[in-house]
């Protein structure tokens, strides 16, 4: 108990990951109560104290849109691997909405630019938690699609859902309060810092992904210009 006790009183570094529009500003907002302002286009870090745990923050642009620069990319992982030594938990910030292909993108992203190792550290965050109808639980939510179900499930089924429009936070008894719920996904956290020893993703993990990354796209330049050479080779010699 005493080790549990001096986990919970670390600083948890937490990253929140979405697509602009998932309300990851809302949700972080509802975790500290009103800090951070609505979507931004650059990282922000604000530490607070949150149900007696010490509790940092690290709010990203929107790192999985279509239309993010090279820039913000740079932007975000240059936060995330600055977040010394690293982050205890990543959280996957979705919208209470039909899954799309946007959100499919997203976890292509992720295991794009974050090794599997990620999956140990994160937690799926569901925002706009209104628009479960009545009765519902974000579980039953997942399992309605096969594909949120499979994608969740990567995460050890860890999920969580929040909402800071209707949810009233004085019955904490109550599956629809926020009070209740951010209780709940900072239980999960602790659960994680417990499961990975009081370990965290490093910079290293990151950077080996980061330098994987780099080699592909050297690649794939390559790639394409051998074939840009070739193809003026054969125009050449059909002249």
């Amino acid at each position: 108990m005493r080790h549990y006790s001096l986990l919970v009183t670390k600083t948890r570094r937490i990253v929140l990951i979405g697509r602009t529009g998932a309300a990851k500003s809302s949700l972080a907002n509802i975790i500290f109560g009103h800090t951070f302002n609505s979507e931004t286009r650059e990282c922000r870090a604000e530490t607070r104290s949150v149900n007696g745990r010490c509790i940092m923050l690290i709010d990203t642009p929107g790192f999985f849109d279509t239309d993010m620069t090279e820039e913000l990319k740079t932007e975000t992982m240059r936060c995330i691997t600055e977040c010394t030594p690293g982050p205890h938990a990543f959280l996957i910030v979705l919208k209470v909405e039909k899954f799309s292909m946007q959100e499919k993108d997203v976890f292509k992203k992720i295991c794009e630019y974050f090794s599997d190792e990620a999956f140990k550290y994160a937690v799926v965050v569901f925002t706009h938690g209104d628009q479960l109808p009545e009765g519902m639980t974000i579980e039953e939510f997942v399992q309605q699609n096969q594909g949120l179900s499979d994608l969740v499930r990567k995460y050890s089924g860890r999920c969580h859902v929040v909402d800071n429009k209707h949810w009233n936070n004085n019955r904490p008894n109550e599956y629809r309060s926020n009070q209740l719920q951010v209780e709940k996904l900072l239980n999960t956290i602790d659960k994680i810092v417990m499961e990975n020893n009081g370990g965290y993703y490093t910079n290293e993990m990151l950077q080996t992904v980061e330098r994987e990354i780099q080699e592909e796209e050297r690649i794939r330049l390559s790639l394409g210009n051998m074939t840009q050479e070739d193809e003026t080779q054969g125009l050449c010699i059909i002249l």
